[in-house]
């Protein structure tokens, strides 16, 4: 069963960087099987899509708040999904959740809990 796990989150200065990632402890490789996106919900909100990223990792989708400042990717040896985050914006604070799906835009299949990121201006 697929158990996703993110890290990476913390508290971080306006104009700041981090660099989140989701990987599966419940069973080796599984990540690799599938597309995968990052999501995030700051409280009071509704969840939102960040960014997506194809099997291959060929095909990459952000979304326009973010745009030219996170890069989704994935690294097939080590079986885990990045999001890197630069030029923070306190707007950025939110719970960031990695997802994976058959295929970029369907229905996710496992969700991780989630990781806290808080940017102080």
């Amino acid at each position: 069963q697929v158990q996703l796990v993110e890290s990476g989150g913390g508290l971080v200065q306006d104009g700041g960087s981090l660099r989140l990632l989701c990987t599966d402890v419940g069973r080796t490789r599984s990540v690799n099987a599938y597309a995968a996106a990052w999501f995030r919900q700051a409280p009071g909100k509704e969840r939102e899509f960040v960014a997506s990223i194809n099997l291959s990792g060929s095909i990459k989708n952000h979304a326009e708040s973010v745009k030219g400042r996170f890069a989704i990717s994935r690294d097939i040896a080590k079986n885990t999904v990045y999001l890197q985050m630069d030029s923070l914006k306190p707007e950025d604070t939110a719970k960031y959740y990695c997802a994976l799906m058959e295929r970029v835009g369907s229905a996710p299949r496992a969700w991780g809990q989630g990781t806290q990121v808080t940017v102080s201006s």
